[in-house]
């Protein structure tokens, strides 16, 4: 193993664990972060919950888990390329999506709609409050009781969240702060960014693959769009025979290797230009060091542009997300309006709140926590006969 570079987190400095326990004798402290986060409940489910498109539409579409493994096999690349410490940036990269509800984004929105007036709902802090609080896998302690610099990646990884803290969706975040500090008024890690552009690189070209699998474009209409036209060209150039299949598979590799050899240059550049030498040092940036360069982030930009007119508004997805919508709204409301209809043991829960802010949180939870799959099952046995 290569020493890690100055700026990378040293597991034998991490902050440690908000209670303690013995050290593993075979793991170092990340690597234990990341099987805890593995072997959770909530890492389970993501093989149920919608990525793009719902998850039981077919075996091929990318589900949140293939996404999250997708996103931790990139983040481990890069930090083994930077010289950080890989266990920590695959484990955040393992647990960013751990909170997303069922239906992905269609289901986050209605969420947040039906928690408005109780403090909404957001993702990342519904992370923060799975592995904090709702995992309970231990007697000494709720949640999976991982370590600082986890904790920090997870919740700081796309940068500092100060001008969140006002928000009332974030007050799990601000309670747990006021417990252990956590700088929200810093970037976090350099393993913790790697984690967010990880997520970045692999979204986008997932999705390119998806949406040409699912026909809702084609090569042709790609060609003209940067990062993944050039790529396609270049394969046609090499392999002017080659079927669309593995046409569509090396253009969708070539352009992760476009974006992962730009992210580590710019990282570099940034390192350089910027003074970089401690974690510390980091953290007080007054940037991102892990980042594209400005013509790739452009192109990028370009990218998402074409995925979300052709792709994320396409009315085969908005039927979809319209039908989810109204599956969790309905759900939320007869569970407020009726909590006796809830599974005993989350009937309890909401019973044993003394406010309706608590017993709407302890309702979203439930519902959070669902797989697309269980979610129409659910609401079928709720509201068919």
């Amino acid at each position: 193993m290569k020493p890690l570079a100055p700026f990378a987190c040293d597991v034998e400095k991490s902050l440690g664990r908000l209670y303690p326990e013995a050290e593993s004798a075979t793991r170092t402290a990340y690597a234990r972060d990341r099987d805890r986060i593995i072997h959770s409940t909530a890492f389970r489910r993501l093989k149920g919950k919608t990525q793009v498109f719902v998850a039981n539409e077919g075996d091929y579409f990318r589900t949140r888990l293939t996404h999250s493994l997708e996103v931790a096999q990139i983040a481990r690349s890069l930090a083994h390329s930077l010289a950080l410490d890989e266990d920590l940036a695959e484990t955040i990269a393992l647990s960013h999506d751990l909170g997303h509800p069922p239906f992905g984004h269609a289901g986050e929105d209605q969420l947040h709609d039906c928690m408005k007036p109780w403090g909404g709902f957001d993702h990342n802090v519904q992370t923060f409050r799975v592995i904090t609080r709702l995992e309970v896998r231990y007697p000494a302690f709720e949640g999976l009781n991982l370590t600082w610099e986890t904790l920090e990646g997870v919740i700081k990884h796309n940068g500092p969240v100060t001008h969140h803290m006002a928000e009332p969706s974030w007050k799990s975040i601000v309670d747990f702060n006021a417990q252990w500090d956590l700088r929200p008024d810093t970037f976090a890690s350099m393993e913790a960014q790697c984690a967010a552009i990880a997520d970045d690189i692999a979204y986008n070209n997932h999705d390119v693959d998806d949406g040409l699998r699912a026909e809702l474009f084609t090569i042709e209409d790609l060609l003209e769009v940067p990062l993944i036209g050039p790529a396609l060209v270049s394969v046609q150039k090499d392999w002017p025979s080659i079927d669309r299949r593995l046409l569509r598979l090396e253009g969708v590799r070539r352009m992760i290797g476009l974006m992962m050899k730009d992210v580590m240059a710019e990282t570099a550049r940034r390192l350089l230009a910027d003074g970089i030498h401690t974690g510390e040092d980091v953290r007080l940036a007054r940037r991102p060091m892990v980042a594209f360069s400005k013509p790739v982030y452009d192109d990028l930009s370009r990218l998402r542009g074409f995925l979300f007119e052709r792709m994320y508004k396409h009315y085969k997805l908005n039927r979809t997300r319209s039908h989810a919508k109204r599956i969790l709204n309905e759900m939320f409301s007869l569970f407020m309006a009726e909590p006796d209809t809830l599974p005993t043991d989350w009937f309890q829960r909401v019973c044993s709140k003394d406010t309706e802010t608590a017993r709407a949180r302890v309702i979203c939870d439930y519902i959070a926590g669902m797989t697309d799959a269980f979610a129409t099952e659910e609401h079928k046995r709720l509201f068919s006969f």
